[in-house]
Order: structure tokens, then sequence, then C-alpha cells
């Protein structure tokens, strides 16, 4: 009896385990140059006096006041080797993980140094031309390698960055880690010069594709600036566009949001990048039950402490109200530019059936303080940190991001903003 019992459980045990993988999809990917249906970004170049720790051979040459940087094409992994080589203790590595939300999956990382970095010198030519060499072979030699000047993005306005970026791009020798061995590869890399702020920056021109019942997917990793598919977003490639071509801001489905396809929804778990897989879990629930931060879905439930006042706000506590959660920094350009925005808004809405909510994110509180007192905000605000997680469980990955929700806490619009926003609003709480 005790034996047929065992078997049993064993049984039982088996039979959840295999319902479980069934709804796990591993799609292959393929790679393809330039940005195709995703807008991109450009991440800061860091530079130094001196020669980095990739202990670079030869300088270029033909330029004088040299300065030296580096590239990283994936910050994880290079954070993870340089943990095992000792460059970074435990403790520093587990405060970047916490910092960044980040919980590495080390069957993707290699335990041996691979080359994630790309070295880099500027410096002035005979005429006083700034100009840039980056070690394209990787060999940490830049005397061989071409010296180019970076596209100026000031005073070239061209608005089709595709064509730019792929004229531009410079191929790089780099080293991945896929299929658990170590890979070389080749991938382009844009370079930029911002002459305004007299800062460098770049990033990746390529994408990622696979199919899934009939339908093609696009994905890109981090908008560009690195190529770690820590943050992978996806599209589906038929989806409506913009007049760009790109696909609405709505059709862009991040890390951890769901995707529909053929009438299934589906979350995206993001990419293994040793397998070389884009990840899909079939979801149980129906649309009206599940919790992610897209349109027609409901939000993520929260608590906090208004930051003056400590008097403690829930999205329980809101119920039967429209909201707006508007994430933001403190040193934010664009979120401090919508201040006179939100405060006309603030001002017109009746606050009986209308709130917003600040979540301040990676700001101190002192700075926070001053900033509301100077721009005289009187809404709510809640500091993201790490007991509330807010600005973590929402998976927030740059600002502003708004998402207003109806009475009952299902997001309605997100990064609305502007006098569109404040029609919207209106609308709403008069009808």
């Amino acid at each position: 009896m005790k034996l047929r019992k065992i078997a049993l459980i064993v049984l039982c045990a088996t039979f959840l385990l295999s319902c479980s993988r069934g709804k796990i999809i591993e799609l292959p990917l393929t790679s393809q140059n330039g940005y195709g249906p995703f807008t991109s970004a450009v991440g800061g170049i860091s530079s130094f006096s001196e020669k980095t720790y990739l202990k670079v051979k030869e300088g270029p040459i033909g330029l004088t006041d040299i300065k030296y940087g580096e590239i990283e094409t994936n910050i994880q992994q290079s954070v993870y080797q340089n943990y095992l080589l000792g460059n970074i203790s435990k403790e520093g590595y587990e405060d970047l993980q916490k910092s960044w939300n980040w919980i590495p999956d080390t069957l993707k990382l290699s335990k041996t140094p691979i080359k994630t970095k790309i070295a880099l010198a500027y410096g002035k030519d005979a005429d006083g031309v700034t100009k840039m060499v980056v070690d394209a072979n990787n060999n940490l030699d830049l005397s061989d390698d071409k010296i180019f000047i970076p596209f100026d993005v000031v005073s070239n306005t061209s608005s089709n960055k595709d064509s730019i970026a792929q004229a531009h791009a410079i191929p790089v020798s780099i080293e991945t880690f896929a299929h658990n061995e170590i890979v070389s590869v080749t991938i382009p890399l844009f370079v930029v010069y911002h002459s305004q702020v007299n800062m460098f920056m770049c990033n990746f021109p390529q994408y990622a594709t696979t199919q899934y019942k009939g339908e093609n997917i696009a994905v890109r990793s981090n908008s560009f600036t690195d190529l770690s598919y820590e943050n992978a977003d996806i599209t589906l490639l038929n989806t409506d566009i913009n007049e760009d071509g790109k696909a609405k801001e709505e059709n862009v489905i991040l890390k951890n949001e769901y995707i529909e396809i053929k009438g299934e929804i589906y979350k995206n778990l993001g990419v293994n990048t040793n397998k070389n897989v884009l990840i899909l879990e079939k979801a149980d629930l129906p649309k009206t039950q599940l919790i992610s931060t897209q349109v027609g879905y409901k939000s993520h439930p929260f608590s906090g402490e208004e930051y003056s006042t400590k008097a403690p706000i829930s999205l329980e506590s809101l119920k039967g109200k429209y909201v707006l959660l508007d994430f933001w920094a403190i040193w934010c350009g664009p979120c401090i530019q919508e201040f006179p925005n939100l405060k006309e808004l603030y001002a017109k809405a009746d606050t009986s059936k209308f709130e917003i909510v600040g979540i301040v994110g990676d700001s101190p509180i002192d700075a926070l303080i001053e900033t509301i007192n100077r721009h005289q905000i009187t809404w709510p605000q809640i500091l993201s940190d790490d007991t509330n997680r807010i600005k973590e469980e929402y998976g927030i990955h740059g600002y502003p991001t708004t998402l207003l929700l109806d009475t009952e806490g299902v997001i309605i619009a997100k990064n609305f903003r502007g006098e569109g926003l404040t029609d919207r609003v209106l609308n709403l709480i008069e009808k």
C-alpha cells in the first residue's frame, strides 16, 4: 500500500511538472542588423585620462590629448566575470544586483573571462579636429584600427535614424556565451557625438526575430544600449505601425508583460542568451484577471507612505477614483517639464473623483523635498525604496512613465501627457 502511495505521488508530480513545462515556449532567435520596428536610445561612453583596465597595448597613431574609454556590450556578463576574478567583492556584487533588481541566471554566464568590452580612444588630429578610434578587432591594439569622426547628432538632424546608423556603424568583434561555449561574433556599433553636452554616446543597431504560430516577432535588447537582453522588448511585426515605420508604443511588449498571439495570451519572460531563445509562457487566466503595466490589464497592487505626511497610500485605498501614477525622478528633465501640465490638471480636476500619485525613484529624500517645494507640487508623492519596491514591482526602466487607471484599477492609458492627458481625465470624471 505504501509503495502504491509513493507511485501515485511520483505520478502526480510528473504530471504537474509536464503541465508546467507545456506552458513554456522557447523560440530560437535570428539576429538582424538595424533597429527594425523599434525606436532606439543611446548610452553614454565613459572616458579616462589614462588607459583602462583593458590594458591597451598600443594607442592610436596621429592623435594628441588622447583619452581612453570602454564600451560595455553585456554589463551583466562583465560584472559577473569581474566578481569571479576578484575585481568586485561579494558585497559589491550583491549591492549591484540589488540596485539593478538583477538576480543573474548563472547558466547564461561564462565562468571564464570573455571579451564583452570594446576599448576606444579619442583625441585631436593635426588640425585640432576631435576624432575617435575603437578596437574593432578586439586585440587591444588601437594602432591598427581606423580613425573616424563620430556622427554629430546636433548638426545632423536627419530623421532617418536607421539609415544613418547602418551607414556609420562599425563592425566590431566581441565574444559571447552561447550554448555553453564562448563564441566570437561581429556586431554593429554606432558611435555619436552630442556637441551641446560634449559627450560621446553609442548603441548597437541589432535586433532579433523569431516566429510563432505563423506570426513574426521582433526582439530588442535594452533599447539597443547593450546586447545583454536583460530587458527584452518584443512586438509582432504585423501590428499597426506609426508613419515612421515603427511599432506603436502600446504594441511594444516589455519583459513580464503580455502579448496576444492568435487569440491566446502569453507572458514575455525575456531572452535566454545562452540558449539564444525568446521565452514565452502561456497565461492560465483571462486578460481581465491578469496584472501588468499594459493598457487593458489590472495595475500592480502597491502600498507606501506619502513622503512628507507619512500617510499610508495604496492602490486599494484609491479604488473608486481615476488615478494617474506618475513615475519620475528629480534628475529627469522631461519629468520636471511636465509639472506645469500636471499642476493645471490637478487644479481643474475634482479630487473626490481623481488623484495623482507621484512615485519617485532613484532620488535622495533631501533632493526630493527641495524639488517638491521649489515647484510647489501639492499631490501626494511616494518615494520608491527597498521596502515598498514599487518601481521594481512595476518594472520601471525609464522616466517619466505614467499610467492612468480607471476606478477599478485597470490601466486605460499609458504615457499620456500634456493637454491630451488633461482633456482625457476631465472627460472621464465629468461623465
